[in-house]
């Protein structure tokens, strides 16, 4: 017998549907629940569902005890060092081996609310989810959908593959992972390519644009603005000029020109030096006044030809100052900060491409996703192994369940990468030799599906998962030979798992190595549930032959044979 620590060892209710209060412990190996119809044994299997985050809302509301606001369900569970590595990785904190669960119902007009604690810690109820497949499998009446959940079966098919295949996972999601970053940064990439695309050719066009403007001088457009200002004024400026020049060169029949009044001086104080020699430097200096005079003269002339030599100079000058004003605008910044933005825009576009980095990812992404492909078909390869062994076991069990001409394959088709892998697993199942084999869901009844659950769970009892399974009447509507065959499995389950199964069956009780039975009595009007301890050969023979029925001698002795294979 293989000994494991993990179990269920106590669970407490309180106010709890028929249940005011109970405590129940338990130990590892096989415990039946039996009793009556209406007894209230589901109302066990229901609040260990609840506690671990299951029932709807309303199920949940009619947990509650009749007259009662408040009720509460307690569960201990043992538990593995190697869970409470896990459960701490988790942010569950606690010292020993110990788990303490509880969920506190409470109705407030109408309305029912709760709360989790995990060693008296709140907890979230995604938390308890996340721990109970560690400590319950729970198969009730109304959940043999479970396996029609997504991805279910192809969990139950890795729990076969051992540290090995658990290895491989964490190398499949692993690769997974870094091929999905890598593949969302490339699809950033891609957008950032369309949009530097977008730019790199409106940077290349304003380039273009900027290159026709063959701007050199960063004063340029001052220098513009003040010939511009010259142009604009240049009739009046002609006509000053020709003012000055007819003042100075070109005398009026009744004025005379500087230049010939200045002859006139020059002779008079020529004559004056002669009789003062002491005037010899004012001689000088109005010789000087007229050199220079002259050359104003000439500068004035040839200023006065150039405004009559550029009649269109103007517009010119307009045309470029409104170019340059256009280009500064647009890039909001002044001439020599144009210059500067031209020769960096040569510099980026001559040296740089747009997709660089949109190549360099797209290499990385292609590798990664070479690699990710790699693990996930190592995986499939390690599944269709399994799926080989499962389907022999399984079968062998289902035969001796009575399904002898049932069919079962495990179908692995190819599926999205994902860090599960790139397998769709789905269990195909033909209850009739003459009928194709289609997804299990669709076609087995409830009594060949709990069978079904049986003989999986029992082929999977020596892989990991929860160490407590827990059948609700998974005999029902079966006898004889059949009744045995499960009492067997279910013995043989028990082995490596803790296993709780509420049954009508006197085969699958005389099997177990603890026995409880689930009474209620009314008094005073008040309906109260029971549970008791069949700790003795008599007490468990008078349960088994209520089971049983028929003539009382006749089924306490059949029990009581019964009794005795097991003891033996």
């Amino acid at each position: 017998m293989v000994t494991r620590k993990k179990l269920l060892t106590c669970l407490r209710l309180s106010n709890i549907a028929l249940i005011q209060s109970l405590e129940l412990s338990f130990e590892k190996g096989f415990t039946v629940l039996t009793g009556e119809t209406g007894t209230g044994k589901s109302i066990l299997l229901d609040a260990l569902d609840a506690l671990l985050g299951g029932l709807t809302s309303t199920g949940i509301s009619r947990l509650i005890r009749s007259g009662s606001q408040k009720a509460l369900i307690e569960a201990i569970f043992r538990v593995t060092s190697k869970d409470v590595v896990w459960l701490k990785s988790q942010g569950f904190d606690f010292d020993d081996n110990e788990l303490l669960l509880s969920r506190e119902l409470i109705r407030r007009n109408d309305r029912t609310t709760s709360r989790f604690r995990v060693n008296g810690v709140v907890v979230s109820k995604d938390q308890i989810f996340c721990i109970r497949p560690r400590l319950i499998d729970l198969t009730a009446q109304g959940q043999v959908q479970e396996l029609s959940k997504a991805g279910q079966q192809r969990f139950c098919l890795d729990q076969l593959g051992g540290s090995s295949l658990e290895d491989t996972l964490k190398s499949v999601k692993a690769g997974f992972l870094s091929w999905k970053e890598t593949s969302l940064a490339l699809e950033d990439a891609e957008k950032d390519l369309q949009r530097s695309q977008k730019s790199f050719l409106q940077q290349k066009e304003f380039l273009e644009e900027l290159e026709l403007a063959q701007i050199e001088d960063p004063e340029e457009d001052i220098k513009l603005l003040q010939e511009q200002e010259r142009l604009s004024h240049s009739v009046r400026l002609q006509e000053g000029v020709s003012i000055i020049a007819d003042t100075l060169i070109e005398p009026k029949p009744e004025v005379p020109c500087v230049f010939d009044l200045l002859n006139l001086c020059f002779q008079e104080m020529n004559t004056m030096k002669q009789l003062d020699a002491t005037l010899s430097s004012e001689l000088e200096n109005l010789i000087d006044i007229k050199s220079r005079l002259e050359d104003f003269s000439r500068t004035l002339e040839s200023y006065g030809s150039v405004l009559q030599s550029e009649p269109q100079r103007l517009d010119e000058l307009q045309e470029r100052i409104a170019d340059l004003k256009r280009l500064m605008r647009k890039t909001d910044s002044n001439l020599p900060e144009l210059i500067q933005k031209r020769d960096s825009l040569r510099k980026d576009l001559m040296n740089d491409t747009p997709n660089t980095k949109f190549l360099r990812i797209k290499e990385e992404e292609n590798k990664l996703r070479l690699s990710r492909d790699r693990f996930n078909e190592k995986l499939t390869c390690m599944r269709l192994a399994i799926a080989g062994n499962l389907q022999r076991t399984l079968m062998q069990y289902l035969n001796s369940l009575g399904l002898s001409n049932v069919r079962f394959e495990v179908q692995i088709l190819p599926s999205q990468a994902s860090e599960k892998g790139a397998d769709s697993v789905q269990f195909l199942f033909s209850a009739n030799p003459d009928q194709p084999l289609v997804p299990l869901i669709e076609i087995a009844s409830g009594g060949e599906m709990s069978r079904f659950l049986l003989a999986l769970k029992t082929t999977l009892a020596s892989a990991a998962g929860s160490n407590t399974l827990v059948f609700d009447e998974i005999d029902s509507g079966v006898s004889g030979k059949v009744s045995t065959a499960i009492a067997l499995l279910l013995k043989e389950l028990s082995m490596k798992r803790q296993v709780l199964c509420v049954t009508h069956q006197p085969l699958v009780a005389a099997k177990a190595d603890h026995h409880l039975r689930v009474s209620k009595s009314i008094h005073e009007g008040l309906t109260t549930v029971q549970v008791s301890y069949l700790d003795t050969p008599l007490a468990r023979e008078i349960e088994l032959a209520e089971l049983a029925g028929g003539d009382v001698a006749d089924t306490r002795a059949y029990v009581s044979s019964l009794l005795s294979k097991e003891a033996a």
